[in-house]
């Protein structure tokens, strides 16, 4: 039956364009088409009482846990000899919002989210569609083939992961640790929080000495951190090679972020 399931969708289907879009994306047809093609359906779109079932949260939050043991399994398996605080990093580094939606973006998502979203599309849903599409995949097929649709469709095709062994990430952790070095103090704050798409949305600020040094917004309160702490270091200098200890006066303004 499932053979002649894909058949039907490949063929017949009237969203047969779908299920073939989707079998160069994941590499076959699959038998739920609807359930995949939820999975590109965000919650922005829908304002009816079905609202709960008819966006793709649910398909995120299973694929988030499917694809953080997947990332997991992987990273134990190709690093015999690390220990867990390594893994912890390099399953962070592969797995975090931006990344993922740098990876949808490459597999072009986008072109999935245009076709049955009517509001804009932000960066954000690409990361929550790779998740959902995730999520499908485990419903469709299982976790040991879902597992190899991801290390080799996605991680081994968009990762460069020797790249990630050697990159540092964690701004957050790398300015805490230069105010502490340089004695300077560090705060950071919420000073917004507003709605967009539907979604609380903060706009985070980090103060160096009481000046505020970088600013950001995500619908995350620690991602908004990091971001704010990237800019804070270009603020500083930290990304040259020839670092500044001297604080620039004032603060800086908004429109230089």
């Amino acid at each position: 039956m499932r053979v002649i399931r894909r058949f039907y969708n490949y063929y017949l289907h009237p969203d047969k364009e779908l299920a073939r879009r989707l079998k160069q994306l994941i590499g076959f047809t699959p038998v739920h088409l609807q359930l995949f093609k939820l999975a590109f359906f965000h919650k922005s779109t829908f304002s009816t009482r079905d609202y709960a079932i008819s966006n793709n949260e649910r398909l995120e939050f299973l694929g988030d846990a499917v694809l953080s043991t997947i990332v997991g399994e992987y990273l134990f398996k190709k690093y015999p000899n690390s220990d867990e605080g390594f893994l912890t990093k390099m399953r962070s580094k592969i797995v975090k919002r931006n990344s993922l939606d740098e990876i949808a973006d490459k597999m072009g998502l986008d072109l999935f989210l245009a076709n049955y979203n009517q509001t804009r599309l932000s960066k954000s849903m690409l990361g929550n569609a790779l998740e959902a599409l995730v999520g499908a995949v485990y419903i469709e097929v299982g976790y040991e083939r879902t597992k190899q649709y991801v290390v080799r469709r996605i991680l081994r095709k968009y990762l460069d992961i020797h790249e990630l062994e050697r990159f540092d990430d964690n701004y957050k952790s790398q300015l805490l640790e230069w105010c502490q070095k340089n004695g300077h103090s560090i705060e950071y704050k919420v000073v917004a929080k507003y709605k967009s798409e539907k979604r609380d949305k903060f706009k985070v600020a980090v103060f160096v000495d009481g000046r505020k040094m970088g600013t950001a917004d995500d619908f995350n309160k620690k991602s908004a951190e990091q971001l704010a702490s990237e800019r804070a270091m270009t603020t500083l200098g930290m990304f040259n090679e020839n670092m500044v200890v001297a604080l620039p006066e004032g603060e800086i303004n908004e429109e230089d972020q």
